[in-house]
């Protein structure tokens, strides 16, 4: 599978309790924080509901 690394760049605060649960199932703890993540189909849903609060970037 091919790997990505996620950044957030915008705060979960103000957002909806299950984008803020999706964050921490992704593993982001704190704002500007960078992931590298294996992007399974599970992944991949998880991102694109939380896309609007991260960058993702293709290694």
């Amino acid at each position: 599978m091919k790997k990505v690394k996620v950044t957030q760049i915008r705060s979960g605060i103000g957002r909806t309790r299950k984008q803020k649960d999706t964050l921490t199932a992704l593993g982001f703890k704190r704002m500007n924080q960078s992931l590298e993540i294996e992007l399974s189909p599970a992944v991949a849903g998880m991102v694109d509901k939380v896309k609007h609060l991260l960058k993702v970037e293709e290694i």
